[in-house]
Formats: structure tokens, C-alpha cells, sequence
């Protein structure tokens, strides 16, 4: 087995709460060295409860894979160790906002003066340009203004915010594709580049349905509740002790659930007769499908329905997925040791390759954890030039 994509790569990651510490977690899972440059007070989620001991859990779930060194970056030295920093780095990913980069003189065009293969990663909410651009940015903020919440919800209840923090996550994966599309990019043109990734822009390209309706169709986007938009049966049904969902959008599916249901008549019941009419004709199908389930229970139902080969599933909770035999086969979900030797668990990126590792066994790191052997080993800095920077409260951390 060959070793991971991106080992010997160098990713100096000046990001801080989800969708950044996510990018480059994602990165550091495919072999990346992640530098982590935190704030003397830390990461946000390193406070955010619960708690593992005294460190939020979802800082230990987003930084997996990484080494931490905290730096006063209101000080020039400390900036100035920044640039030092990325001057041997390959990537740089960062998520202030808009011209504080700048301001600070840790910018692109001065990185990258000193750096010419740099690829620099800008995550924001609202991007580089256009009108919004300086506004603060949150994953709400993110699904109200791009129409994501106005399409969420039941039709006659108020928009609605999804249950993750969908805006936040979509950009992280995107900018650690970007990431790697620049270094693919690099080894074809020798030089690196600036990515502007914006989570506004991420969260509309994960509108589809939405958008072919807006586009192309006769009737603008709406909330339909727990179901499908362009299609039906395709959402949440009742049982006589939970829900249910069923995933039918042709004909030979829906003939499959009328035999299931031992209702093959409605497969030529002319409100049925195609997806766009059963669409329509969502309620009066939700009525029967419901006559035949109310009086069963979701293991029952679902059991059936997957003797005919329909698309199905019971609606597990958080913690009943987290502990199924699926995620253990999977190695969704890992164990590593802290460096006092605690097991803690964490997630592991989802992809699987045949001919490389792509989990990194790093455990989120204490706060500057790493500081004095990042100095030392990338900046040839001596104990007594470190010990300087802690007496000037430059370096932070352990």
C-alpha cells in the first residue's frame, strides 16, 4: 500500500470553529501535516460544551490529525512567525473575515511574495466580492439568505433550519476539494494561487431541486414538509409506533410498494399513474399507504417493504446509528489516545481506497501542545530564542 496522497504536504491552518477546522481535518485524514495556529484562549469549540475533560467535543471531533502551536498574532512577532510559517508550507487555509488577513499583513499577495507555490484557501461567509461580502457570517445566517430554510419545514409551519450545521460542513468539504484541485493544479503549472471559497455560495450549490423548480418549472419552490419536492411516495410515513420513510420516484418501485401493501389496484389508479401525478396527488396517496401501515409497527413495515424490494428504512436516532453494525463496519467512528493516554472517539473521513491509508491516527492536540518542536524543527529556532517568546507572551500553550 502506497503511503496517503497529501504526505509531505504542509497545511498551515489559521482557521478556527467548524467549517475550516473541518477542510483541513479532511486533509490531514489523507496524510497532510496540519499546523494549527490558535489564539492564546484556543479554538471556540475548545470551550463549547460537552466536555470531554475540559476540551469541547467538537473541537476534538474537527481537529483530529493536527499539531497546535498558539501564537499572539496582535503582536508583530507573532505575525511575524506566521509568515515564516507559511514560507514552508505548501497550503494555507484561513477563514477571517474579509481584509483582516490583510491588515495583518498575513494576506496572499504577501505570503505568496515570499512563497510562490503557496496555495492560499480563503474560507467566508459571503466571499471576496459582491455586496455582502463584509457582513458577519453564521451556517443560520447562510441558510436563510441563500433560500436553504424558505424550502425546510412543513408548508403551513415557518422556514426551517436544518438539524446539522449543513452550510458550515458543505463548505468544508469543498474547500478541501479546492485544496486539492490547486495542488493538482501546481504540479501541472509550477505555481501556486489564491481559492476564494464562500459559504454562501457552497450552501446555493446544494439547491437542485429548488433550483429546477425556480428555473424550469411552473410553480416556484415551496415547503413541502417530509417529503420530496419533485416526487412521490418520497418521505416520512407513520406506523402504528413511529415512522417510517419510503423512497419511490418509478413506476416499477411503485408497483413493488402496491404489492406490498397488497393494494396492486393503485398501481392503475390514474392519480398514480406517473411520479409528476402522484406528486400531486401526494395527500390522497399518503392516506392509503397509512391505512395499510397505521396498523403495523416500523419493524414490520419496513421488514415487508424490503421483501419487495422497496426502497425503505426505519428513522433511527443519532445514537442508535452511532452504535449500528454499519458504522462499526464502516469505521465511521474511531478510537484514538490522547497524549495523556485517555482513549477518546472520533470521526473518520468516509472514503475508502484500495491502495492507501486516508485516516490519520493523530488525536486532537492540547492547546500549543506542539508549539516548541514546530519552532524548533521548521524555523531552527533555539530553546533559549523559544523560551524568549513565552517570556514575551508571544507562545502560548503547553
Amino acid at each position: 500500500m502506497t503511503p496517503p496522497c497529501l504526505d509531505g504536504v504542509r497545511v498551515l491552518d489559521l482557521t478556527r470553529v467548524l467549517a475550516g477546522p473541518y477542510c483541513t481535518a479532511l486533509l490531514g485524514d489523507l496524510g497532510a501535516e496540519i499546523i494549527k495556529v490558535e489564539t492564546p484562549g484556543g479554538d471556540d469549540y475548545r470551550h463549547v460544551p460537552p466536555f470531554d475533560e475540559e476540551t469541547g467535543g467538537l473541537f476534538l471531533l474537527l481537529n483530529r490529525g493536527k499539531k497546535s502551536i498558539s501564537l499572539d498574532l496582535r503582536s508583530e512577532t507573532g505575525r511575524r512567525i506566521v509568515r515564516r510559517l507559511a514560507s514552508s508550507c505548501d497550503v494555507v487555509v484561513e477563514n477571517f473575515r474579509p481584509g483582516v488577513m490583510e491588515q495583518m499583513g498575513l494576506g496572499y499577495a504577501e505570503l505568496s511574495h515570499a512563497n510562490q507555490r503557496l496555495i492560499y484557501v480563503s474560507i467566508s461567509g459571503f466571499g471576496q466580492t459582491g455586496p455582502m461580502g463584509s457582513l458577519p457570517a453564521y451556517d443560520l445566517i447562510i441558510q436563510a439568505m441563500t433560500g436553504f430554510m424558505d424550502v425546510s419545514g412543513e408548508p403551513d409551519g415557518p422556514p426551517m433550519m436544518t438539524g446539522e450545521t449543513v452550510a458550515d460542513l458543505t463548505t468544508g468539504l469543498f474547500a478541501s476539494w479546492s485544496v486539492l484541485a490547486a495542488l493538482l493544479s501546481r504540479e501541472r503549472s509550477g505555481k501556486g494561487q489564491f481559492v476564494d471559497v464562500a459559504m454562501y455560495d457552497c450552501l446555493f450549490n446544494f439547491l437542485p431541486a429548488a433550483l429546477t423548480q425556480h428555473l424550469y418549472g411552473e410553480t416556484p419552490p415551496m415547503r413541502v414538509g417530509n417529503r420530496h419536492q419533485l416526487g412521490a411516495p418520497f418521505g416520512v410515513f407513520a406506523a402504528a409506533d413511529g415512522y417510517f420513510t419510503i423512497a419511490v420516484l418509478n413506476p416499477k418501485q411503485f408497483a413493488k410498494l402496491t404489492r406490498a401493501m397488497d393494494r396492486p389496484e393503485l398501481a392503475g389508479d390514474p392519480r398514480f399513474s406517473d411520479n409528476c401525478v402522484r406528486n400531486d396527488n401526494h395527500a390522497p396517496l399518503k392516506v392509503c399507504i397509512e391505512a395499510w401501515s397505521g396498523s403495523l409497527s416500523v419493524a414490520e413495515v419496513v421488514a415487508t417493504l424490503q421483501h419487495h424490494d422497496v426502497p425503505c428504512s426505519p428513522i433511527l436516532s443519532v445514537a442508535e446509528a452511532g452504535e449500528s453494525a454499519q458504522v462499526r463496519e464502516r469505521s465511521l467512528l474511531r478510537v484514538t489516545s490522547t497524549a495523556d493516554g485517555r482513549p477518546i472517539s472520533v470521526m473518520a473521513q468516509p472514503v475508502k481506497f484500495s491502495g492507501m491509508p486516508a485516516t490519520s491516527q493523530l488525536a486532537p492536540p492540547a492547546l500549543g501542545a506542539d508549539g516548541h518542536s514546530i519552532l524548533a524543527d521548521l524555523l531552527d529556532m533555539a530553546p533559549d530564542e523559544i523560551a524568549g517568546l513565552v517570556h514575551q507572551g508571544v507562545l502560548h500553550g503547553a
